[in-house]
């Protein structure tokens, strides 16, 4: 006679939720690794997003920090160099000692040396001329300016009147070129003399 087996229902029911158990555990897993991953995902693209953005506004504000810092170089050679002209193009014979120490402390390297050899004869022209100079500037430009060099160029538009003892004032305007170099004192004057014919007039800022 043949043996039959018999299934027993409730093991079978348990096998079946141990089954669904393992699956939901599974699904479950799953779900979890693909959060995490989502979540991985967006923070790595907003941490990448902040650096890009942090890089760009550090590069504006680098580039906007190095042209702030040329233009306040530019002004401050242009008002060295305009102060500079008008010093040098000054001078009273009753006060020459006075006039002709501003000179040299406008000026740098060759053309402080000039002035120094000089200073003696130029100084008895003078007081034999007894003039006043005085001058105006009328407009000034910077053409040239190396900041790692520290040298500078401008171009000064003058106005020169003198006024001497026996005759009425002349007046003149003048373009200058004056090369400038960086000193801790500040921008000084280290050559000046007159601009050629065909250069053209300074109209970068007035003169005050």
């Amino acid at each position: 006679m043949a043996r039959t087996t018999s299934r027993d229902p409730g093991r079978g029911r348990d096998g079946e939720r141990d089954l669904d158990r393992a699956q939901d555990g599974s699904r479950g897993r799953g779900r979890g690794r693909t959060t995490i991953a989502l979540v991985c995902a967006v923070t790595t693209t907003a941490l990448a997003l902040g650096f890009a953005g942090w890089t760009g506004s550090s590069w504006y504000a680098a580039a906007h920090d190095d042209s702030a810092r040329f233009a306040e170089a530019r002004d401050d050679v242009l008002a060295a160099g305009e102060q500079a002209a008008l010093n040098m193009n000054t001078l009273d014979h009753r006060d020459l000692e006075h006039g002709l120490d501003t000179w040299e402390e406008s000026a740098t390297g060759g053309l402080l040396d000039e002035l120094r050899k000089g200073r003696p004869e130029f100084e008895k022209r003078v007081r034999t001329a007894r003039t006043v100079t005085t001058a105006e500037v009328l407009s000034g430009a910077v053409t040239e300016l190396d900041e790692r060099e520290g040298r500078a160029g401008v171009l000064i538009a003058i106005r020169i009147t003198v006024d001497p003892p026996t005759k009425k004032p002349s007046t003149k305007e003048s373009r200058l070129l004056g090369e400038l170099t960086r000193t801790p004192q500040g921008w000084k004057l280290s050559g000046l003399g007159q601009a050629p014919a065909g250069e053209a007039a300074p109209t970068d800022r007035p003169s005050d």
